[in-house]
């Protein structure tokens, strides 16, 4: 069977987030791609200071994990495949991946513009701001439209004031 017929048939199937051994991402993306499957490693370019010089490297978008389409009722070969620990799962069955999602990150990476990795944070939870001109304050994140919001309240006044950040200024509060 070549690939491009591995690849044709792989497509029916959804996406399925792969947990990795540490910093094996590329090689079990290798690994899947040579049984077959179709798969997917996000990455990332940063510049890091060795000893000597500045040097770019290749990290991965989502540290330890990767994507991959297959049948979930045939995932033995899967989970065999070097450097995998698990696929992402909700109680005992793999849960697939919105290809809408996956969709929009390989259209990120397409676009040129610069990304990065970042706290995956919620609506409505408790942040810090840790870096710009409101260093420390805390509030709520918001979203409105595409931008973050944090709203600062003052409770006995019944009243808030929400103002828009950098996404790169704000840390959950534990």
């Amino acid at each position: 069977m070549s690939s491009i017929a591995v690849f044709h048939e792989t497509q029916e199937y959804p996406w399925y987030a792969i947990r990795t051994k540490a910093r094996l991402e590329p090689v079990t993306l290798c690994a899947l791609n040579g049984k077959g499957y179709e798969s997917f490693l996000p990455t990332y370019r940063s510049r890091r200071k060795w000893s000597d010089r500045m040097v770019d490297v290749e990290n991965p978008l989502f540290p330890g994990y990767l994507f991959s389409r297959f049948d979930v009722g045939r995932r033995l070969p899967i989970l065999t495949t070097p450097g995998v620990l698990s696929i992402v799962s909700f109680g005992k069955e793999p849960g697939p991946v919105d290809n809408d999602e996956i969709e929009a990150v390989r259209t990120v990476l397409r676009s040129g513009l610069y990304a990065e990795p970042c706290p995956f944070l919620r609506e409505g939870e408790r942040v810090r701001i840790v870096s710009g001109p409101l260093t420390g304050l805390d509030g709520i994140l918001e979203k409105k439209k595409t931008k973050h919001r944090i709203v600062i309240s003052v409770t006995m006044l019944q009243r808030s004031v929400s103002v828009e950040l950098d996404s790169g200024w704000i840390k959950r509060l534990r």
